[in-house]
């Protein structure tokens, strides 16, 4: 028997993400691979994030307004999500009973910590709470890092910042600074569940990128061509800089659409790199596909 409302068996997850035909947590939560994680983190920006789920038809993937303790540092990883619920004391004896008799331990805002795996970023939504808002603190913030070795996005405040800056590696995506102590002012509603953060539904499973004050959620079944084609944006980018800076091209040239000239001769300088992260085959295919 579930104990939380909000908590997806793994056969509704599944259900609930059917455009996702890859590898699963056990849970049934979408696993998008460590090899397109790792390519997104090298090669892709929120910007072309934002431009590829927008072109897929999701209008409503991205937040602003955060704050980050590694300015600069981009977050990626795998959305665990955790949905919170203003404090309502009926309602809370019942999750905090059926949480302890089910196995759990302590309050349950430690609950969603001990879900996390390698690469999790731990999304918690306390609808913007700051005063009573923190739902971690230096202690919970290094037990997140070390199941997960990655940081997390909270829709609310954090305390102890001194603390979770020590945390070398740990990027914290939250609204703001609070000596206070959010336990006594919500309940666990949800973990692994859909859950709307502000402007965006944000799924289990979803790839996390934020980096200072804005996070997108890129749905996993749009993170492979949303690694491939920031990869060859990359390439193209980098061949566009320095053609233009040669005085080769001019801006209207390579702003536009490519002549069969210009295409020639980025296949021929694309020859000379070493360890591309796309085959020739999946260039000419991507050419079929808007990229922007």
């Amino acid at each position: 028997m579930k104990f939380l409302p909000y908590d997806l068996t793994r056969e509704e997850l599944i259900r609930f993400t059917p455009k996702w035909t890859g590898e699963r947590f056990e849970d049934g939560r979408p696993k998008v691979s460590d090899k397109i994680l790792d390519t997104m983190e090298k090669y892709v920006t929120i910007t072309h994030a934002w431009q590829i789920c927008k072109n897929a038809g999701y209008q409503f993937q991205v937040l602003h307004g955060f704050q980050s303790t590694m300015p600069g540092k981009l977050l990626i990883g795998r959305a665990l999500t955790a949905l919170y619920l203003p404090q309502r004391p009926d309602f809370k004896e019942v999750i905090m009973n059926g949480g302890h008799d089910a196995g759990e331990i302590g309050d349950c805002i430690s609950w969603p910590i001990d879900r996390l795996t390698e690469r999790d970023v731990y999304v918690g939504d306390v609808y913007g709470k700051i005063v009573d808002g923190p739902i971690i603190g230096e202690r919970l913030a290094n037990a997140i890092y070390a199941r997960s070795h990655n940081g997390v996005v909270h829709n609310c405040a954090i305390r102890d910042i001194e603390g979770i800056l020590e945390i070398e590696g740990f990027n914290c995506i939250h609204r703001g600074m609070e000596p206070s102590y959010a336990s006594p002012t919500i309940v666990l509603g949800g973990i692994n569940c859909p859950m709307r953060m502000e402007d965006v539904t944000v799924m289990p499973g979803d790839v996390v990128m934020a980096k200072d004050d804005l996070v997108c959620f890129v749905p996993p079944h749009l993170a492979d061509w949303c690694a491939l084609s920031g990869a060859i944006t990359a390439y193209r980018d980098v061949f566009s800089v320095e053609r233009m800076r040669e005085k080769r091209y001019t801006s209207g040239q390579i702003d536009a659409a490519w002549t069969e000239e210009i295409e020639t001769d980025f296949m021929d300088w694309l020859s000379r790199k070493e360890d591309i992260p796309f085959t020739m085959e999946e260039l000419e295919e991507s050419k079929r596909e808007r990229m922007w």
